[in-house]
């Protein structure tokens, strides 16, 4: 089976999370492939939405942000053609085959690549170690192609080692709305995407991907992440909070990840002290501290941002904004005593950022601001 089922660097919650019977769930997948050299990058977002097709907002969806931040969607209505490993990171759903294919005759699943550009009219499938797919809207005119493998460089958690839960040991119970894992901190894909008509290839571009789960997204969110730094090439950031359900009350929550030169640092709700002060736009600072390192993070942009759907519970929605053309500026200090010393400072002009859910009218600040 392709990608890496028994390797070390499959994170829990790999699979697909579905029961077979809920009405109301949604899983979401996202997969990112930065070109430093030319400053751009194009960010897959799949979802699908109530799988046992018998709600309003039933379906699937493809969303992509490519260059300059242009967006390009196509849904996919018939959950039936949308198919995911249980055990595994794999997941794909067609759109339309080609000529006497159906999905009565081709039973959903991983194709061969050949044999998917052979059968796939319009669709995607994704693994730890390969993503392919193919969008084209008659209406506009947009069109997308690629495929890319993908080596798998860290998971979440420290090299070498079984990688952790995002959420810790308690997202493996039914209690968080929604779930949240980092599948893929930091990788290198080779392969070309073909964007709009213009073909762009890459050898070991940086490459990310995490997933969502559950029956509701959060109520308001912040995210940062970036693995593309200016003279660090082993350097990966993932960081972001929000409102999220538990047991029905409400949690404001967020956490820090750092993949560096085979170390994870790790700040989290029950290991740190994770403060931060994020705009409704064009600004997001983080602090946080343990008992070994403290880090800070501040992302700003002057883009206006792009607007993309999520998950609501009246189906996707235009309820997020983001921008792949972020700056960022990372530290990370060793605590010594009273005193700390410099493990590491990074800039990155090509940073994620993204802000969503509730109206964002005024600064979303953490309680206690940690201030070193």
């Amino acid at each position: 089976m392709p990608g890496f089922a028994n390797a070390p660097l499959q994170t829990p919650h790999s699979g697909y999370h579905w029961d077979t019977i809920s009405d109301r769930f949604f899983e979401g997948w996202y997969y990112r492939v930065t070109l430093p050299d030319i400053g751009q990058t194009f960010a897959f977002m799949y979802s699908i939405e109530d799988p046992t097709g018998t709600q309003p907002y039933t379906g699937g969806a493809a969303q992509i942000l490519g260059p300059n931040d242009e967006y390009f969607c196509r849904t996919f209505p018939d959950v039936r053609t949308f198919w995911a490993w249980r055990h595994a990171l794999g997941l794909g759903h067609w759109r339309q085959l080609k000529g006497e294919d159906s999905p009565l005759t081709l039973l959903p699943r991983y194709l061969e690549p050949a044999d998917f550009n052979h059968s796939v009219q319009e669709g995607y499938q994704a693994t730890a170690t390969w993503h392919q797919g193919v969008l084209h809207d008659p209406g506009t005119g947009q069109s997308a192609r690629w495929q890319y493998t993908i080596k798998p460089v860290y998971g979440w958690g420290p090299a070498n080692s079984l990688q952790q839960s995002t959420a810790g040991w308690l997202s493996f119970l039914p209690i968080f709305e929604p779930g949240w894992q980092i599948l893929q901190a930091h990788g290198l894909a080779t392969g070309e995407i073909e964007w709009q008509g213009k073909c762009y290839a890459f050898q070991d571009a940086p490459t990310y991907s995490e997933k969502n789960w559950g029956r509701a997204f959060p109520k308001k969110w912040f995210w940062l992440n970036c693995n593309s730094f200016i003279d660090e090439p082993d350097l990966a950031l993932t960081a972001g909070g929000g409102k999220r359900g538990i047991l029905g009350w409400m949690e404001s929550a967020a956490l820090v990840g750092i993949h560096y030169q085979g170390q994870f640092y790790e700040f989290v709700p029950w290991n740190a002290e994770v403060c931060w002060q994020i705009e409704p736009w064009g600004c997001w600072q983080m602090q946080a501290r343990n008992s070994e390192y403290e880090v800070e993070l501040t992302g700003t942009t002057n883009k206006p941002g792009t607007p993309l759907r999520a998950p609501t519970p009246k189906g996707l929605d235009f309820c997020c904004r983001d921008t792949m053309h972020g700056k960022l500026t990372l530290q990370l200090r060793k605590r010594q005593g009273l005193r700390s010393s410099l493990v590491l400072e990074a800039q990155s002009h090509l940073c994620g950022l993204e802000v969503g859910g509730e109206p964002w009218d005024k600064p979303w600040q953490s309680l206690a601001r940690y201030l070193g």
